[in-house]
């Protein structure tokens, strides 16, 4: 039987594997035998078909969003890129970390972000016309919704809340 072929009556199934008494031994019905042991009591396991049901628990999330490191770069740098009217393009978000957080990083790993940022809701984009750099090819521009900008708020409120009362731990020793 397979997955296509399972119904409710499958949720009531049972699961265990029991023992049964083997033929006797002068039949040869192709049964599965097996000695335990040196006795000569054989005894046959047969295992019953048995059906895993996943059980999902959805919990409702609270609005508050989670952002990593990078993912609070990648947004501050598509606010700085796109800061007096210019286009949030990935060439100059890219150029954005690695003049602002000094680091520099793979087309590969900031489109990712990019794709997960845009999967939360923190982040839209829209096809913006190339430039003669590029043969005058689209391109994506990139912009924070608000939901990305409250995002950003918040992690910078929890951030000062775990910073406040360590100033004299982390000062910095000459």
């Amino acid at each position: 039987m397979n997955l296509v072929e399972l119904d409710r009556a499958s949720v009531n199934c049972d699961c265990r594997a029991w023992r049964r008494p083997a033929p006797s031994p002068g039949r040869e019905d192709g049964a599965h035998r097996s000695r335990v042991g040196a006795r000569d009591r054989r005894t046959e396991i047969t295992a019953l078909d048995y059906f895993v049901v996943l059980v999902y628990k959805v919990v409702a999330m609270t609005d508050q969003i989670y952002l990593g490191e990078f993912e609070q770069l990648v947004l501050l740098a598509v606010l700085r890129a796109a800061q007096g009217g210019a286009t949030a393009s990935g060439v100059a978000i890219a150029r954005e970390l690695e003049q602002q957080a000094a680091r520099r990083v793979s087309r590969g790993a900031l489109y990712t972000t990019l794709d997960r940022l845009e999967g939360k809701g923190l982040l839209r984009w829209r096809i913006a016309p190339g430039g003669d750099d590029r043969g005058a090819l689209p391109r994506r521009a990139y912009a924070v919704t608000a939901r990305g900008t409250e995002a950003l708020r918040e992690s910078q409120r929890t951030l000062q809340r775990m910073w406040r009362g360590l100033e004299q731990v982390l000062k910095e020793r000459p």
